[in-house]
């Protein structure tokens, strides 16, 4: 029986988010670890790393959908994976915080051009009825990788972190090309359909999802006029506070505050880990079948308690229970934030949009660990900052109950694109309806 190529790109597009998390997205914290350790910078110095790589996505964010549609998204991928890795060569050299900071970016341009964003906009548009599923897919690389967290740590204790971080690049170079040429763009091009089913299901997708057809499209102008646009991406925004500020702070602070080696913390997010692969196959189970902003909302919460968990733990018990809470909050928001997305504003113009969203969503991962990283400094401990963001994202929560679904642009409006108005008629049919063809302006 034929493998349908969309499930393809699926199981390629979770190899790589799983050498990008492996690598760097969940082992970052144990960098910033060992050098606050050998070269004595400052959590907000090396916080400034991570925040940098935020800045340089909200740059980014609007610029990615056009290079999608100018280039496609294998192309962007394969010069991301040899970006990212140019970037762990040179972080095997520097000798300085500005050397540091300079890696920082090459990585997450890297990071950028080849990982979640191309990748995800390219399952969105082979995939509806098994949108979240295909997602999810993706999404166990990405929670798969930090089971490696330990294994870096222990190449970090045994080689030393400059041979990881060589080691790291080659290991992206010679493996991220290889799987980047498996992506393609529309399933149109490939002489394909969505999901692989016939053509022109219209009644199925729409009882699928909820009663609403996909026929209609919003263009990005519509999107950014509907309040479901901001809530979700403010909301997004509030639940990245937890997870970079976690990603880059974990590790210290297990270390610092509640006495644990590196190697140690890093069993604790191995452990993180396994909690994320099971809210994956939660968010694969469930995540089509249920309303996808009130399974996010219940992941804020789990994302809080978790939080104040670490911060307040005095048992390994606790540090173990946010793991569990924290990575199952993870793995079961994260493929629904994409897909919600394009179930609310279809798919022609879905790259523009994610990229848009990605500028107040960056907000949140430059905020994150510079308010942990500041507030450590300042008060010798992070219970003031992980308890900030803690309350943060657990108010982010009412942010997505209130993200309802907005109204789709009518068939008519669509049908009558640049139908002059004229006095006396509708006022539907008002000429500004005429940008419904646009669906990249």
């Amino acid at each position: 029986m034929k493998i349908y190529y969309g499930w393809r790109i699926a199981g390629a597009a979770g190899l790589l988010q799983f050498l990008q998390a492996a690598l760097l997205v969940q082992s970052f914290g144990a960098y910033v670890a060992v050098l606050a350790d050998q070269r004595g910078w400052s959590k907000t110095a090396l916080s400034g790393a991570a925040a940098l790589q935020s800045v340089e996505s909200a740059i980014m964010g609007p610029a990615l959908g056009w290079l999608l549609d100018r280039f496609g998204p294998r192309a962007m991928v394969q010069v991301g994976m040899l970006v990212l890795g140019c970037g762990f060569l040179l972080l095997s050299q520097i000798e300085s915080l500005a050397g540091f900071y300079v890696s920082a970016v090459l990585m997450a341009i890297g990071i950028s051009l080849g990982g979640y964003f191309p990748l995800t906009v390219a399952l969105i548009q082979w995939f509806e009825r098994y949108r979240a599923r295909a997602l999810s897919v993706m999404s166990m690389g990405l929670a798969l990788g930090g089971a490696m967290v330990p294994a870096v740590a222990w190449c970090m204790a045994t080689y030393g972190w400059r041979a990881t971080a060589f080691g790291s690049g080659i290991i992206i170079i010679v493996l991220g090309l290889p799987l980047s040429r498996v992506i393609r763009w529309r399933p149109k091009d490939q002489g394909d359909t969505v999901d692989g089913l016939p053509e022109a299901p219209a009644q199925i997708l729409g009882a699928v999802s909820g009663g609403q057809t996909s026929q209609a499209e919003f263009t990005v102008r519509q999107a950014l006029r509907t309040r479901a646009f901001w809530l979700l991406a403010v909301g997004h925004a509030f639940a990245l506070l937890v997870v970079t500020s976690v990603n880059v702070h974990a590790i210290t602070h297990m270390k610092e505050g509640l006495g644990y080696s590196v190697t140690q913390a890093a069993f604790f997010i191995m452990i993180l880990t396994f909690g994320q692969v099971g809210g994956v196959l939660l968010s694969a189970t469930i995540g089509d079948r249920f309303e996808k902003r009130k399974l996010a909302a219940c992941c804020m919460l789990g994302h809080m308690s978790g939080l104040l968990l670490l911060t307040y733990a005095t048992h390994a018990a606790q540090v173990a229970a946010f793991a569990v809470l924290h990575g199952v909050a993870w793995g079961l928001r994260g493929p629904l934030m994409q897909s919600i997305r394009a179930d609310y504003f279809g798919r022609n113009a879905i790259g523009m949009i994610l990229g848009l969203s990605s500028v107040i969503i960056a907000l949140g991962q430059i905020a994150g660990p510079m308010v942990a990283g500041v507030l450590a400094d300042l008060t010798g401990n992070y219970r003031a900052g992980f308890t900030v963001l803690a309350l943060t994202a657990g108010c982010g929560s009412l942010l997505f109950m209130l993200a309802i679904r907005p109204q789709r642009p009518g068939p008519l409006d669509d049908a009558q694109p640049r139908k002059a108005h004229r006095p006396g008629s509708s006022s539907t049919h008002h000429p500004r309806r005429q940008d419904h063809d646009h669906t990249h302006d």
